[in-house]
C-alpha cells in the first residue's frame, strides 16, 4: 500500500489518502485516564483491516461539487459528454439546497466542510465512490480510534502532555471560535491532520454507550455496530468548539435531535445539522472492497459502482 492522490472528475478537486496498515490495538481509555467517561470501556482488543485514510478532513473545495451539482455544472459549460463514471454519479440522490450559508461566515477554500448529517455524510461517499471508481466510506469507529492512536496507548497520539495540544490541535482555546483550514498543526505519527479537534468526524456507526461490554475478554475484528436509529451516531475526534478531554483519542460522542433544532424546514431537512457546526468528514477506503451486502450496512449501494 502508497499513499496516492485521487481526483474528482470534470474538476479540478484532489484529495490526498494515507495507507494505514491492518494491526491490532486497545480501543478504550483505562479507568486511571483523567477526565474519561463510562462509555470508553471496557478497554479491549481489536483487530483492523488495512485501509486507506484521507489525510485532511473532506474539505468544501471538495463537498460543494457534491452537494451543488458543480460537477455537472462545469461540464455542460464545456459541452461535454458524461463519462460511464460520471453517469452512475449523476444518478444518484444529492442534497437540497440548504436555507442559508452553511460555512456560517468561517470561510470556504481549504477549510472543513461542516454540518451534514451522518445520511448526507455517507452519500457524499457514495458518490465519491461513483465519481472516482473507487470505494470510499466513513471509517467505522474502530477504524478512527486505531488511525487516531497511530501506536500510541496515550490520552493523546503526541502523549499525555496537553500544554502540547496546541501544536496538534484547534480546540476552544486557540481556534478564535471557528474552524480552521485544514494541515495547518503538525500530524500524528501515521501523517493524518487533525484527527484532534479542527471538526468532529462522522463514523459509520451508531452510538451505543455499552457497546465496548460486547468485546471484553476477545479479540474483536473490525467491530461495526450498525445504526438501528437516525440518532445517535457516532462522531469522534473533538472540534474547534471544545475542551482538551474531548480531543482525546477514546473519547465518544453521539449525535442528538438538538443539532438541527435551527432548521426551519417541516419535515427538518435529512441533509442538514444546523446547529453541528463542529461536525465534518474524513475518508477512508479499505484494501479488501466488501461484498453488496456489506456495503448496504455501511449506507452504500453497490450499484454506484461499475
Amino acid at each position: 500500500m502508497k499513499p496516492y492522490t485521487d481526483k474528482i472528475n470534470n474538476t479540478s478537486a484532489t484529495f490526498e489518502m494515507v495507507p494505514i496498515r491492518g494491526g491490532t490495538f486497545r480501543m478504550g481509555s483505562p479507568d486511571s485516564e483523567a477526565k474519561r467517561k463510562a462509555d470508553e470501556g471496557p478497554v479491549h482488543e481489536v483487530k483492523i483491516s488495512p485501509f486507506w485514510m484521507g489525510k485532511y478532513e473532506v474539505t468544501w473545495d471538495e463537498y460543494e461539487i457534491f452537494m451543488f451539482q458543480l460537477d455537472i455544472h462545469q461540464r455542460n459549460i464545456r459541452q461535454e459528454d458524461p463519462s460511464p463514471l460520471d453517469k452512475l454519479a449523476d444518478a444518484l440522490v444529492r442534497p437540497t439546497k440548504p436555507y442559508t450559508d452553511m460555512t456560517f461566515g468561517m470561510g470556504k477554500e481549504r477549510n472543513p466542510a461542516i454540518s451534514m448529517t451522518q445520511h448526507a455524510a455517507k452519500k457524499y461517499c457514495e458518490w465519491l465512490s461513483a465519481k472516482t471508481g473507487r470505494y470510499y466510506r466513513l471509517p467505522t469507529e474502530a477504524e478512527w480510534e486505531y488511525a487516531c492512536r497511530a501506536g500510541t496507548t496515550t490520552k493523546y497520539s503526541f502523549g499525555d502532555d496537553e500544554s502540547k495540544l496546541g501544536d496538534y490541535a484547534w480546540y476552544y482555546e486557540n481556534s478564535e471560535e471557528k474552524y480552521q483550514k485544514v494541515g495547518q498543526k503538525k500530524p500524528n505519527p501515521w501523517g493524518l491532520y487533525d484527527m484532534h479537534g479542527n471538526v468532529c468526524e462522522w463514523c459509520a456507526d451508531g452510538y451505543d454507550a455499552n457497546f465496548y461490554a460486547q468485546g471484553a475478554g476477545k479479540v474483536e475484528t473490525d467491530p461495526f455496530d450498525v445504526p438501528k436509529v437516525i440518532e445517535p451516531c457516532v462522531v469522534r475526534g473533538g472540534s474547534w468548539d471544545d475542551d482538551p478531554e474531548q480531543l482525546r483519542s477514546a473519547a465518544r460522542r453521539g449525535s442528538h435531535k438538538d443539532w438541527k433544532q435551527q432548521d426551519p424546514q417541516i419535515p427538518q431537512s435529512v441533509w442538514y445539522y444546523t446547529d453541528a457546526q463542529f461536525v465534518g468528514i474524513r475518508v477512508v477506503r479499505p484494501l479488501q472492497e466488501p461484498p453488496a451486502d456489506k456495503k448496504a450496512q455501511y449506507g452504500m449501494d453497490d450499484k454506484t459502482r461499475n
